[in-house]
């Protein structure tokens, strides 16, 4: 059984998972429509992992007694600038995300809740591994600059980025639907 401060810690984060997706969702349409078909592909797979990650926070409330609750979400922006600037806001939007989850893992120390601080360290390593992911594709964009080539090469290789992402996605959802 959670507490109620550890239900409700994890109730913001599970809004804040599903806010994420929608973000993800408003970039991947611009991209979609900029020509960037390749950051479109990754950010629409990246905005389902994140309703993944809501998903499973739902069930583990579920799973120790607690209820899980939907909130309203605001609406996200949709006007961006360039490439750049939606990998940018991607980073900042996970580094967000990441100390929203420490958060969490801390209230659930705080509460003696072993369990959840068990659980969410899944979460603390795919935070890591999520920031240092788009580090690398901002890396990648910067390279690239203004060049047209260049920013073509970067869009095919997010292609291939997307796919081995949903690949994994696949292979989580099977898994976790077996179990």
């Amino acid at each position: 059984m959670v507490t109620k401060i550890v239900e409700k810690a994890i109730n913001e984060q599970i809004l804040k998972e599903e806010d994420s997706s929608r973000i993800y969702i408003s970039m991947a349409s611009w991209c979609q429509v900029n020509g960037y078909q390749g950051a479109a592909a990754w950010l629409y797979a990246q905005a389902d992992e994140e309703r993944m990650h809501e998903l499973k926070l739902i069930h583990y409330l579920d799973d120790r007694g607690g209820t899980a609750q939907l909130s309203d979400l605001k609406n996200p922006v949709n006007k961006f600038k360039s490439l750049l600037d939606i990998f940018q806001q991607v980073l900042k939007h996970e580094e967000y995300i990441s100390a929203s989850i420490h958060e969490v893992y801390s209230v659930s120390i705080k509460q003696n809740d072993y369990s959840t601080s068990n659980f969410l360290q899944w979460y603390i390593t795919e935070q890591t591994e999520e920031e240092s992911t788009v580090r690398s594709i901002l890396d990648q964009i910067r390279l690239a600059g203004e060049d047209k080539g260049g920013l073509f090469m970067m869009d095919k290789e997010l292609s291939a980025l997307a796919a081995k992402k949903r690949a994994s996605l696949l292979v989580t959802t099977s898994t976790a639907a077996g179990a």
